[in-house]
Order: C-alpha cells, then sequence, then structure tokens
C-alpha cells in the first residue's frame, strides 16, 4: 500500500532459527508471545560490530521491538528487527553439551512445524516451548525424557495425543498391549492392526507419566524403556506430520551425559540451526 510506514511494536520470543542473508545480516525465526511465528530481518547482526547479534543465537528467549505489520495485512511478509534484550540465553548453556543441544534442536524445529501459519498466536505452544527449554538448561531430568514429554504435550496442543488409557478405534477402556501409530495409540485386541508394535507395559506408563508431568514416575524408569517410549513418540508425531524432522536422528539417546560441541555453519551458528 503506497505510503505505509512500518509499525513499531514489542513482544518477547523464542529463537528457533537463524539463516544467512547476505554478508552480513540474518533471518532469524521467531516463535512469540502474542504473535505466533514469524520471520524478521536483523540487518548487521554478523558483523563484529554488532550490538545484539549475540542475543539473536537459536533457543534464546529474547524481548524485541520489530517493524511491521503485526497482523500481516499491510507490507513485506518479513519485519525488521530494531531492537533486542536478552532475557535468558539458553544456548549457551547447550553448545558444550551435544545431549542437551540436540534436544533443543528437536524442540524448535517441532516448534517450527507446529505452526504452519504465521503470525496465528499460540500462546499455549510458546509457553510449552520456553519451558521446554528452561527445562533442558537447568539439567534436573534426562534430555531424552525433557524432549519426550515436550513432543507428548505438543501434539495434545494439536490434537494428536496418542490414545493410551482407551483403545484408539473402538474407545474400550483399558490397558491394552499393542500400540498402533497409524491407529492412534494402544489398540484393544479386537482393533490391532496387522504390524502393530507391543510396548512394554512400563514403556506406556512412561508415555502417560509425560504427558501428565509425573516426574517421579518418569525418572525412575531404566534407559531401555526410555529408548522405547523414544521411538513410540517419534514415530507417531512424524506419522502426523506427514514428514521426518531433521533433528531427531541426532538427539543423543544414551545417557546423558555430555559430548562435543556440535559442529558450526562457520560464524558460530549451530549447522543444524541453520539453511
Amino acid at each position: 500500500m503506497a505510503g505505509y510506514r512500518r509499525q513499531l511494536y514489542r513482544d518477547d520470543a523464542v529463537v528457533l532459527r537463524v539463516q544467512k542473508l547476505g554478508e552480513s545480516d540474518r533471518i532469524i525465526t521467531l516463535l512469540t508471545r502474542r504473535h505466533g511465528r514469524l520471520r524478521a530481518v536483523a540487518r548487521g547482526v554478523r558483523r563484529t560490530t554488532s550490538k545484539f547479534g549475540a542475543r539473536l543465537e537459536p533457543f534464546g528467549h529474547v524481548d524485541l521491538q520489530l517493524a511491521g505489520d503485526p497482523k500481516g495485512e499491510h507490507g513485506s511478509s518479513l519485519h525488521s528487527v530494531s531492537q533486542v534484550e536478552g532475557i535468558d540465553l539458553f544456548g549457551k548453556r547447550f553448545l558444550g553439551d551435544y545431549s542437551r543441544y540436540t534436544a533443543a534442536s528437536a524442540v524448535a524445529e517441532t516448534a517450527e512445524r507446529l505452526t504452519p501459519v504465521e503470525r496465528e498466536p499460540s500462546l499455549r505452544l510458546f509457553q510449552l516451548t520456553l519451558g521446554a527449554l528452561r527445562a533442558l538448561s537447568v539439567g534436573e531430568h534426562a534430555t531424552t525424557l525433557v524432549l519426550d514429554a515436550y513432543l507428548l504435550r505438543a501434539m495434545s496442543l494439536a490434537g494428536w495425543a496418542p490414545a493410551l488409557v482407551a483403545c484408539a478405534v473402538c474407545g474400550t477402556p483399558g490397558r491394552h498391549r499393542a500400540f498402533s501409530v497409524p491407529a492412534g495409540g494402544a489398540v484393544c485386541p479386537d482393533c490391532r492392526p496387522p504390524g502393530a508394535a507391543h510396548p512394554a507395559p512400563a514403556t506406556v506408563d512412561l508415555m502417560s507419566a509425560l504427558t501428565s508431568g509425573d516426574w517421579r514416575i518418569a525418572d525412575a524408569t531404566d534407559q531401555g524403556v526410555r529408548r522405547e517410549c523414544s521411538g513410540l513418540v517419534a514415530a507417531h508425531l512424524q506419522w502426523h506430520l506427514e514428514r521426518a524432522l531433521r533433528s531427531l536422528p541426532l538427539v543423543d539417546r544414551g545417557a546423558p551425559t555430555a559430548g562435543p560441541t556440535p559442529k558450526t555453519a562457520g560464524d558460530g551458528v549451530p549447522r543444524e540451526m541453520t539453511e
């Protein structure tokens, strides 16, 4: 629209992804508290003289002033970052810990996939994503447990929660032994399709505990149960997304110990978070 002047507004956001733009700029993908997912150009942030380049790294919780139309009715779909303050830059705590870094990458990629429409507010997903990154930074629970809890709760927000306490097909209540991703979760003997998995009862209990936030049960599980749970959760999510997540195969499913610093794309940005 002729004569349109870009509006300035503030919001806080989680940085999901960064991409190079030209010689010194970046496109930042953000999940904001009030305006959903959007993309913004950060001018000059790759220069050594940039005042806020380090604040716009993946996984950071930041407060921003943006220029653009928050409703997307006028002007470019790309906003511009004019000011940014770091609230909690979680990424700094992950770079020396491969396990937490890869789990955070999966959280960020999932949040982006679950917000296909830009500028559509998703407060509960924003809060869930922020909470998962904060939990990973604290390290109170195993990284795979935090990630799977996030994925299960994010699927619940999207309407894709796996059935765990009743048959996904006929609704018969009970603790059913078979689990079918295409059917939607646990299935009774009458509804069990060919090829259904038969997870251990402790695995289904872990999925229920992670969904409800019962960390006493979750923390007491052994590594084999956690791996089986992660496999079912990942399969269920990617079935509904109809596309694999790039970051999930990189997640360290072993013991939650520190690993090597992930490789970067040459400018300090983790390669898996760039295109």
